[in-house]
């Protein structure tokens, strides 16, 4: 099961993308694909002993920048390392592509190239957040900014399998991220797609609010890229904040000095529990493959468990899992419509 990994996206390129690819290849034992300029990719491999590993190289002489627009990157960039990537899996070489490159390159390239899921009008980005009782899949975190409530359903159905199969949730509980708990609250986004989420199979909990991200008590939250995006990002400017402020404060004196020091493994506990490259990246779901988007300034850490992400979602089959639950939902819903006519 090759995974194809964009060896030139990011901020740091094939430096970090190459040394998180081998340290993926060397602990868990995942063939690679690396992506890019040949040279410099065997250039990188040289430096990481790499021999005898299951990491290849396929030259790709094309590279998409971190700002490009999405369509120039379609249009005039068939050759890139993203592209090449991407295609990879279209063709059955590789089960899943990793990029840490431009976000919307790549979602506008998994869209075109692999197209998506029946069932399925728009894919959706779904990160896992911490919360009290393990993590939530917020859901979507940026792909679509103006989705219908269809699609929120949609992104239900689909983070609901997400939670299912690679967090072990039996009956993930499913929210809905509004401005207050109770029916009817939210914009005419949040009313409608809530009544067609309260008539689905998925269990639903209702409206949720913000601090249910974080509070344990929903196992999914569903929103539209808009705001789901702002959410993220104030979530891990929060937690950069907070872990600043915590540091100034332990080193402000000696008797602060001396308790950090005893509290060190508590503290190395909880930068584990909100250390984003434990899960290394985004799946976008919803598309006929598989494909994980890693933040730009992704260490190697997080582009080598982005690559294990990405093979436990095809392992655990969950894009099938996703074509089954969107097909009962549409019969569901056939089903609610005739009766009503009756």
């Amino acid at each position: 099961m090759n995974i194809a990994v964009d060896a030139m996206g990011g901020d740091y390129g094939p430096t970090v993308v190459v040394a998180g690819a081998v340290a993926a290849a060397r602990e868990h034992g995942l063939p690679v694909v690396l992506v890019g300029d040949g040279s410099v990719v065997e250039r990188e491999l040289t430096h990481h002993r790499a021999e005898g590993l299951p990491v290849s190289v396929r030259h790709a002489s094309q590279v998409v920048g971190m700002a490009e627009p999405p369509s120039q990157a379609l249009r005039r960039k068939r050759d890139s390392s993203l592209r090449v990537a991407a295609d990879l899996v279209k063709e059955g070489e590789a089960a899943a592509f990793v990029s840490a490159g431009n976000t919307g390159a790549a979602m506008a390239i998994g869209m075109v190239v692999l197209g998506v899921l029946p069932g399925v009008d728009r894919p959706a980005i779904a990160v896992l957040l911490p919360s009290l009782t393990g993590y939530t899949v917020l859901i979507d975190a940026g792909a679509i900014v103006d989705p219908k409530p269809r699609h929120l359903v949609q992104f239900a159905v689909m983070g609901h399998c997400y939670a299912k199969d690679i967090l072990g949730k039996a009956k993930p509980r499913v929210g809905l991220l509004s401005v207050g708990e109770e029916e009817g609250k939210g914009n005419e986004l949040t009313k409608d797609a809530f009544e067609e989420l309260k008539v689905s199979s998925l269990n639903f909990v209702g409206n949720v609010e913000g601090r249910d991200i974080y509070n344990g008590n929903c196992d999914v939250v569903v929103t539209d890229g808009f705001t789901g995006n702002v959410a993220l990002k104030i979530s891990e400017s929060l937690v950069e904040m907070l872990g600043a402020m915590i540091k100034e404060e332990l080193n402000r004196d000696l008797l602060s000095r001396l308790g950090a020091l005893l509290s060190r493994p508590a503290f190395t506990r909880f930068k584990k529990r909100v250390d984003y490259t434990e899960m290394g990246g985004a799946p976008l779901l919803g598309i006929n493959g598989a494909a994980v988007i890693c933040h730009g300034a992704s260490p190697a850490k997080a582009i080598k468990n982005a690559i294990r992400v990405a093979a436990e979602w095809v392992q655990r089959n969950v894009n099938e899992h996703i074509k089954v639950a969107l097909e009962d939902e549409a019969m569901l819903a056939r089903e609610g419509r005739e009766g009503g006519r009756e």
